[in-house]
């Protein structure tokens, strides 16, 4: 059987299965690969391992972007004049935070997540029965799909709280929920096993893996969070644990990029600062980097010589947008700005509205477009930054070629600098890490500081980080996910909304589980 064939096999039959569905132990998936003989050199147990980290693709430009960065203050999917991306109000939810279980963003976010656990358990099972792969490549194998299942498992956790933990393919049982103390406790103790037997190298031949580097930074973002997340943990000092996690990913190879931009070009797979990445491909067919589509003028193609039919959605909100300084190189670097002009004719583009395609920083609802009930309601065609960061190629169409880096080097120094200021540790160090980022992104020193604060660091996640999938995140833990921003009245003292309700189409699907009255209660809290 060629591995191209075992690939797409296995992939298939691990999209069959997902955390709310019953696993039929009747159906047999090993004796439809050769494991006799499948297996016996380090490419054909990665050929079998290749759709775990497929899996990885399903975590950017669509509803875990939209999760972060629209619930988070970074981004807005406004609904554009004429009523695109109303969507039945479910951007309007997430910007405003009156998310339901019925958001059909979270169900995407929650499907996305368990289906990927789960093709992680099936093919983790598949490997582990094996009979032709070495004890050296299995226990290497196992490591890796450990590290992207407990990656996934972050993620749950992180959105949703208490989480089912299933992580068994033989366990016929539905799941039940854990709170969100075990599965921390869970994830870490998984990290602590396999940092040790994961590969350390900083390589195209581990481009793409889940590596020693990745291992210590999502301990790392454990440990950063583990106070937000209102978690206890066996250490004395997380900060410390951060620290010393950013550490020992400091002292691999990797190394920040001379050149920003190097981390988000067409083929930005060279990049030696990215640890995890999710890697596209222009011609990937499901799961694919459709970031242009979401966030470009139907007409923005033309003024950028693509051929593409974009959505015109996402945009950065406005009062992130103006937090980038003239002369920071990430301003321009983050963010298609201004005019959009016809290279033809040197003329500005108009929208189907007559209006010049020119992107403000502003974001205004049309007077009187208003949703009934609500103050959301319309915006031009053209208002907004739109998202430049991962720079698109003219011969895209469907799917972008550009790589995503779920992890890089630049967020291991903000994370080390953050944890050093918050246990009052050496300033000198925390500033030096920010000033190394501060001063790429501006081309000089002019802009560095003497001493970092707290709210300098958080300043600097936000302009090195925009559209990366952390704003969520970070506000929570700096504590500005509450305040009130364009649109959004001030949430403070509803606790419950730093997490997100498990979706109802979970919930129906395990109706039967034991701890279904309790997501149930959760999901009701308003």
């Amino acid at each position: 059987m060629k591995i191209k064939s075992i690939i797409s096999m296995l992939a298939g039959v691990a999209m069959l299965f997902s955390l709310s569905s019953c696993f039929d132990l009747e159906e047999t998936v090993y004796d439809k690969i050769p494991s006799d003989t499948f297996g016996k050199n380090k490419a054909e147990v990665e050929a079998i391992i290749g759709p775990v980290y497929n899996t990885l693709k399903k975590y950017f430009s669509s509803n875990w972007l939209y999760l972060s960065e629209c619930t988070g203050d970074m981004a807005i999917n406004p609904t554009r004049k004429g009523g695109d991306w109303f969507d039945g109000g479910r951007y309007r939810d997430l910007h405003m935070h009156t998310w339901t279980p019925q958001t059909g963003t979270l169900r995407g976010c929650w499907d996305a997540a368990t289906q990927s656990i789960s093709s992680c358990n099936l093919i983790y099972a598949t490997i582990e029965t094996s009979q032709s792969i070495s004890d050296g490549d299995k226990k290497a194998a196992l490591a890796e799909i450990r590290g992207v299942r407990a990656f996934w498992l972050y993620c749950l956790m992180d959105a949703f709280g208490n989480v089912p933990l299933a992580v068994d393919f033989k366990d016929a049982s539905l799941p039940e929920t854990k709170t969100r103390q075990e599965v921390f406790d869970y994830i870490v103790r998984e990290l602590d096993e396999i940092k040790d037997l994961l590969r350390s190298d900083v390589s195209s031949a581990s481009y793409g893996k889940f590596t020693k580097g990745a291992a210590y930074t999502l301990l790392a973002k454990m440990y950063l969070n583990a106070e937000a997340w209102g978690v206890h943990t066996k250490k004395t000092n997380n900060w410390q644990e951060v620290v010393n996690a950013c550490d020992a990913v400091m002292g691999l190879a990797y190394m920040l990029e001379p050149s920003w931009k190097t981390n988000f070009q067409i083929k930005n797979e060279t990049s030696r600062e990215a640890i995890l990445s999710a890697c596209y491909s222009a011609n990937d067919t499901e799961d694919k980097n459709t970031l242009h589509l979401r966030t470009l003028h139907y007409k923005d193609n033309l003024a950028l010589g693509g051929t593409w039919s974009a959505w015109n959605g996402i945009c950065a909100a406005t009062d992130y947008a103006k937090l980038f300084e003239e002369g920071d190189q990430r301003l321009k670097g983050s963010f298609l700005m201004g005019e959009m002009k016809d290279p033809a004719t040197g003329q500005v583009l108009m929208t189907a509205h007559d209006r010049p395609l020119v992107h403000y920083i502003d974001v205004i609802q049309i007077e009187g477009s208003q949703y009934k009930g609500s103050v959301w309601g319309q915006v031009n065609q053209e208002d907004g930054y739109r998202c430049y960061k991962w720079p698109y190629d003219k011969a895209t169409l469907g799917a972008m070629e550009n790589d995503f880096a779920i992890f890089r080097l630049a967020d291991v120094y903000l994370m080390k600098a953050e944890a050093l200021v918050r246990m009052g540790g050496d300033n000198g160090a925390a500033t030096k890490l920010v000033n190394a980022i501060r001063e790429r992104g501006f081309g000089n020193a002019s802009h560095n500081y003497t001493s970092v604060t707290l709210e300098q660091v958080a300043l600097e996640r936000k302009l090195e980080l925009a559209w990366e999938c952390f704003s969520r995140q970070d506000c929570i833990r700096f504590g500005t996910f509450q305040n009130a921003r364009y649109l959004k009245p001030d949430t403070k003292g509803k606790e419950h909304l730093k997490i997100f309700p498990i979706p109802q189409t979970a919930l129906d699907a395990n109706r039967s589980e034991e701890h279904t009255s309790e997501l149930q209660s959760r999901s009701a809290i308003s």
